[in-house]
C-alpha cells in the first residue's frame, strides 16, 4: 500500500518536472522565431505533465482497489483525485498563460 503511495508521488515529481521544462523552455528561448514554436514546444512539455499526473491516477487507484490495506490506512481515492486534478488544472492553466501573456 504504501509503495503504491510512493510509485504515485514518483510519477507526480515527474509530471512536475515535464512542467517545468515547458516553463522554463518559455522562458530561454521567449524571443525565438516565429514566437509560437516556443509556445508550441512549452504545452507539450506541460501537455506531457498533464498526461503523467492522469496515468498516475489512474494506475495508483486501480492498484488501491486490488490492495488489501490490512492494517495500513491508504491515502484513498479521492485524495489521489484531488491531488491529480489540482496539478492537472495548475498545469493546464500554465498552458493558457503561455499563450495569453505578452512576453516581452
Amino acid at each position: 500500500m504504501l509503495a503504491n503511495e510512493r510509485t504515485f508521488a514518483g510519477w507526480l515529481r515527474t509530471g512536475l518536472g515535464c512542467v517545468a521544462v515547458g516553463l522554463a523552455f518559455q522562458a530561454l528561448f521567449e524571443r525565438m522565431e516565429p514566437a509560437w514554436v516556443p509556445k508550441a514546444i512549452a504545452t507539450a512539455f506541460v501537455a506531457i505533465g498533464i498526461l503523467v499526473f492522469t496515468l498516475a491516477r489512474r494506475n495508483a487507484c486501480t492498484v488501491l482497489r486490488r490492495i488489501n490495506p490490512h492494517e495500513v490506512k491508504p491515502a484513498g481515492v479521492l485524495t489521489l483525485e484531488l491531488t491529480t486534478w489540482i496539478l492537472s488544472l495548475g498545469a493546464a492553466s500554465l498552458i493558457a498563460a503561455l499563450w495569453l501573456a505578452r512576453f516581452e
